[in-house]
């Protein structure tokens, strides 16, 4: 493409937002950047030099005092990127089983969002990123090029997550993972800060009847059609 390009994804809780972001920057050569990861690197820096998140001041100071990357993996790497804690490699050590335990008191902290928005935006404005998560094209990059907000009915998220569960041989029914989703939703769209919604100039695009690929033929649709029209610029 001949200027960097900036994509912001949003969406509810397992509406695979995340899954087409990941096939949209390989397909693009793009960096993709689910700012979950970010969190989780707070957390594992708090559960580390802190030994515990509970502290919400300590836990909001540190996360000011720590820099995270996200960086492209290497080719022959397996990943989608490195995830760098002051310059270390963490991209595995976020997923262990103490920080999944504990992520999601950390990014209710306030002072914490303020902090990796900030981080965010540094790299966003790196350009040529594909960023994923629930306030990306609102609050993160709201000068993205572009914005997509991906959505689907709550039965039909449910029934996607159940089909999931059950295949790794989970026990979740689906009137638990739809009760649960229902739930997520209320706290997204009507938390004070930073509340789930698309941008007033995000592409909606829902996919209660389109596949996977049919979601991905649409966004890269999309990306065409801005490179044509930025061609030279």
């Amino acid at each position: 493409m001949s200027k960097t390009l900036t994509i912001a994804i949003d969406g509810p809780a397992a509406s695979g937002k995340s899954t087409v972001a990941e096939i949209l920057a390989e397909k693009l050569n793009l960096l993709y950047l689910d700012t979950g990861a970010m969190y989780r690197a707070v957390t594992l820096a708090a559960l580390i030099q802190l030994n515990g998140v509970a502290d919400e001041m300590r836990v909001s100071d540190l996360s000011k005092k720590i820099k995270i990357d996200i960086q492209p993996a290497d080719k022959r790497d397996c990943r989608m990127n490195v995830v760098l804690l002051d310059g270390v490699d963490v991209t595995r050590d976020i997923r262990s089983c103490e920080v999944n335990d504990n992520v999601s008191a950390v990014s209710a902290y306030p002072l914490v969002r303020d902090e990796m928005t900030r981080q965010q935006r540094r790299i966003g404005h790196r350009g040529n990123v594909v960023m994923v998560g629930r306030d990306i094209g609102t609050i993160v990059m709201p000068d993205a090029d572009l914005k997509f907000y991906i959505e689907a009915s709550a039965e039909v998220r449910a029934e996607r997550r159940h089909l999931e569960v059950s295949q790794r041989g989970g026990k979740e029914t689906y009137d638990e993972i739809l009760s649960s989703l229902k739930k997520r939703d209320e706290i997204d769209s009507n938390r004070i800060m930073a509340p789930l919604k698309p941008a007033e100039d995000a592409i909606i695009i829902n996919t209660d009847h389109l596949t996977k690929d049919e979601v991905i033929d649409k966004l890269l649709n999309y990306c065409e059609q801005w490179s044509l029209e930025n061609e030279g610029i």
